[in-house]
């Protein structure tokens, strides 16, 4: 089997615990009806949460995400992701527990700008 998806699978079921709190906001289409997955394989990289039909990516940083290399790594991701037509949201796990409602407000605006915007469709 393909190590990315084993790996997708394996951290579906080690969520943070900032993943498990905006996953059970996003899940069963609760966000504008919208189909959010999580940890889906894209290309070489496995992304938080993805939205299909708006190619919208959002990220959760965690302490990790401060480290050089995983810095490297994620403008990597973001650079390759943007160049396929993905949008990137990227909030951080304090921001999720302390400020649900803007997050999901956010992550609302975005889809709403791509979905009314016919050149950013895919």
């Amino acid at each position: 089997m393909n190590d990315r998806i084993t790996r997708a699978r394996e951290l579906r079921r080690e969520q943070t615990p900032a993943e498990e709190a905006l996953w059970s906001l996003l899940r069963d289409r609760r966000l504008l009806r919208l189909k959010f997955r999580r940890q889906v394989p894209i290309g070489r990289f496995i992304v938080d949460f993805y939205c299909h039909r708006e190619r919208l990516v959002v990220e959760l940083d965690g302490p990790v995400h401060e480290e050089a290399p995983q810095i490297v790594h994620d403008e990597d991701r973001d650079l390759y992701l943007r160049s396929i037509g993905m949008t990137i949201l990227r909030f951080s796990n304090q921001r999720v527990f302390e400020e649900p409602d803007a997050v999901l407000r956010e992550i609302r605006e975005t889809a709403d700008r791509r979905y009314q915007n016919p050149e950013l469709r895919p």
